[in-house]
């Protein structure tokens, strides 16, 4: 992979030594429980990862503890094993009495995927899927992928790319007539180069997903019929007898839609019986459903349920399935407006394990706002409980529920992630949840955090009705004596996405090298109510540009703005500041007014749809910053109809209606230009780097080359790293680093080199 990394000494202490650093601690990516005998001794299995940046890869490895329960609600952990790095490992579940793990892992010699079966006695199963040539590739990530184990721990059910002839090879002999001996050699040879869709960014090698069961009883794999033909299937479970299975269905006719980070594909639940081969559909007909997890009693199927088309993701539905009677009800709702106790769900699917042993409550984690939390869900009185309001910590993300002990991970801005267990009480009785640190993570020095809230003004062109929704920002901070700080702006991408009070190496890194960071939440993101989500419709590149500038009308009596700030739980209420200009970034003017930050260097930094916010920025405040840098950005969206895996949001984000047979007419075509950034190049004069992937579904690369060109031209700076492996999000160890690498320097070219005072801190 062709690298932009800058040729040169890095300087102690520079973006490289930073990064490096901060992102050693690792990530917990799995957890499973194991009970032993009496119940009241758990031994907890974790798979974890990190970047491993002197070798270019990703550091896989397991850890083991013992939990101990020394009371009702009370645990003891303790390191159990030494940890031991994971080799060739793609896919890992335990059986449901813990017994047994099944591991899919890929030979390093022949490339074979191999399925083994492991237990206290060893390895008892291996099975070579590869040389079996039943199914193509195994999915081990993304929405279609599953390993489930049946209730009686005999069969494994797993989805696998379907089975296609291979390819002849051309001989150089051959000639019309010669060694045709079959008519079918003819229409194989001729299904060579016939186009084959696939889901799109990130799904490419994902065409025709099939399910597979494999009986170690009986030593036999089988590729499951009677699944529809317009239906694609993933997410699989065994159903509560073994005879069947649950399935999740998205609907690929008359063409694929890119699915990642879509949750509104139409979708549905559905049941296969093995014996009969009849397929049902249990969800309702016309959704976007997934997620499904039974209970431990197999008597209720919990999924999640949306609406298709409109937003790509959006406020989705808590939905149960009464197995016995096929009767499904709606536990929660979407949430228009959001209330302090219950802002909506956002998640984009369940925990693997998230029914307490009651099989009448859950546990999900999902946006509320700028954090993410646990609630607990009574299904039975469709009540919800925040189980981590007002921690500290503002991301929370559930791993494992299983005999009532929750599994789970914490962090915030400033502190990566540590591994926490509780017991969950008895219904009515779960606050406080006492939580006990596994693996404790220390808060790291240099950084700080608080929540801004935004309450636009009213008045002006905008509705009330979308005009008066608040919005958040998170503002990361380095320490006060190295005051005041270069700012740097972060709208997210998406546009429907959220930026939660989550560890990221990155932010934390820009902070220890003496910038400040503000990430703005506008209005149309996740966490924050469905009507907010919608509100952005028909008014992107106006309402979520709009949310970082301000009107110089009705603002109010003394011409100011309300805010709040959230600072360890308090609110506290700061005056009106006023306006000097007849427009100005609210999100980033609150923060001028009130923290110690320079306000004649500031930055963006941002992805895909926040860098098309960025781009619209740069054109309306040409003097504003002074440097800019972006990945992936989207900058001229009539471009996009024909490149996109997602051309119905090309539509939807103006307002406009899609269907499949749509073709764009001059006036959207019109339209669309006008809102994009390109059309307003002539106006910027920051100085850009645009960082892309060659391989990019969902944002073609050819968008930042046009932008790149232009500015050239008229002699803007600009600079475009272009990664020949690299997809919308540009991951990977090594891509990530480098990105991360470049824009810092660019910052610290453009904004200045900060100096170190005497007591060796950053000083302006």
């Amino acid at each position: 992979m062709a690298s932009g990394t800058e040729r040169g000494t890095e300087v102690a202490g520079g973006p490289a030594a930073c990064y490096q650093e901060l992102s050693r601690f690792p990530t917990v990516t799995r957890a499973a429980l194991g009970a032993t005998t009496g119940a009241q001794t758990f031994l907890l299995y974790t798979e974890c990862s990190r970047p491993d940046l002197p070798r270019r890869r990703l550091l896989r490895f397991s850890r083991h503890y013992s939990l101990q329960r020394t009371g009702s609600a009370r645990l003891a952990a303790r390191r159990a094993a030494l940890s031991a790095e994971i080799h060739h490992q793609l896919l890992s579940q335990d059986s449901p009495t813990g017994q047994h793990r099944a591991v899919l892992s890929r030979c390093p010699r022949q490339g074979h995927e191999l399925l083994e079966v492991w237990g206290s006695g060893g390895r008892s199963h291996s099975v070579d899927l590869t040389a079996l040539g039943k199914h193509g590739e195994v999915y081990t990530e993304g929405p279609f992928s599953c390993l489930a184990w049946s209730r009686s721990e005999t069969r494994l059910l797993y989805v696998a790319e379907k089975s296609r002839p291979k390819p002849r090879s051309p001989c150089p002999w051959d000639v019309p007539g010669a060694g045709r001996l079959a008519e079918e050699d003819e229409d194989e040879e001729g299904e060579q180069f016939v186009y084959r869709e696939d889901w799109g960014e990130a799904l490419s090698t994902r065409s025709v997903p099939v399910l597979c069961v494999l009986d170690l009883e009986g030593s036999s794999l089988l590729v499951l019929e009677g699944i529809p033909g317009h239906l694609s299937p993933g997410q699989a479970l065994w159903s509560p007898d073994d005879r069947g299975v649950v399935f999740v269905g998205w609907w690929h006719e008359p063409f694929r839609l890119g699915l990642r980070a879509c949750s509104n594909r139409r979708s549905g639940i559905f049941h296969l019986d093995l014996a009969s081969g009849r397929c049902e559909l249990l969800s309702a007909e016309h959704s976007a459903a997934c997620s499904p997890r039974l209970s431990p009693d197999g008597r209720r199927l919990l999924y999640l349920e949306g609406d298709v088309g409109g937003p790509h993701r959006q406020c989705l539905r808590l939905c149960m399935l009464t197995w016995q009677t096929r009767q499904t009800v709606t536990v929660l709702d979407v949430v228009q407006e959001p209330t302090e106790a219950f802002a909506g769900l956002y998640a984009e699917v369940l925990p693997p394990r998230c029914w307490a042993a009651d099989s009448r409550r859950a546990v999900v984690g999902t946006p509320q706002r700028s954090r993410m939390d646990l609630l607990l869900v009574d299904t039975e009185t469709a009540t919800v409980t925040n189980l981590t309001a007002g921690s500290p910590e503002g991301c929370w993300e559930l791993l494992t529920l299983q005999w009532d002990l929750l599994v789970a991970t914490c962090s915030a801005p400033n502190r990566p992630p540590s591994l926490v267990v509780a017991v969950l009480p008895p219904a009515g009785q779960e606050l406080p949840l006492c939580w006990v640190p596994v693996e404790d993570t220390p808060t790291v020095p240099g950084v700080t955090w608080k929540t801004l809230t935004i309450q636009p003004p009213c008045g002006g062109q905008t509705p009330a009705t979308h005009g008066t929704q608040a919005f958040q920002a998170l503002l990361l901070s380095p320490p006060d004596g190295t005051a005041p700080h270069p700012l740097v702006v972060c709208p997210h991408g998406g546009p429907h996405a959220v930026f939660d009070a989550r560890w990221r190496p990155s932010m934390a890194a820009l902070c220890q090298l003496g910038f400040a960071v503000l990430l703005v939440n506008y209005r149309g993101s996740l966490g924050f109510g469905q009507a907010s989500i919608r509100s952005l419709l028909s008014r992107v590149g106006e309402q979520d540009v709009a949310d970082t500038q301000v009107r110089g009308t009705g603002l109010g009596a003394d011409g100011g703005v309300c805010w709040e700030d959230t600072d360890g739980g308090r609110m506290l209420t700061f005056g009106c500041w006023h306006l000097g200009a007849p427009r100005v970034q609210l999100a980033v003017e609150q923060a001028l007014c009130s923290e110690p930050l320079d306000p004649h260097r500031l930055a963006l930094l941002a992805g895909s749809h926040g860098a098309f916010i960025a781009l619209h920025l740069l054109a309306r405040e040409p003097q504003r910053y002074r440097a800019c840098a972006l990945r992936s950005p989207v900058s001229n969206l009539p471009a996009l109809l024909g490149t996109s895996d997602i051309p119905d949001w090309r539509y939807v984000s103006l307002g406009l209606p899609y269907s499949f047979e749509r073709v764009p007419r001059a006036e959207e075509v019109a339209t669309m230009l006008l809102r994009s950034p390109i059309a307003q190049a002539a106006r910027m004069q920051t100085p850009v780097l645009l960082c892309v992937g060659a391989r990019d579904r969902r944002v073609s690369p050819t968008q930042a080359l046009e932008l790149y060109r232009v500015l050239r031209a008229r002699g803007v700076p600009a600079r475009l790293l272009w990664y020949p492996e690299g997809g919308h999000a540009l991951a990977g160890v090594e891509t990530e680093a480098d990105v991360f690498g470049n824009c810092a320097r660019w910052f610290l070219q453009h904004l200045g080199q900060p100096r170190r005072d005497r007591t060796g801190q950053h000083s302006p």
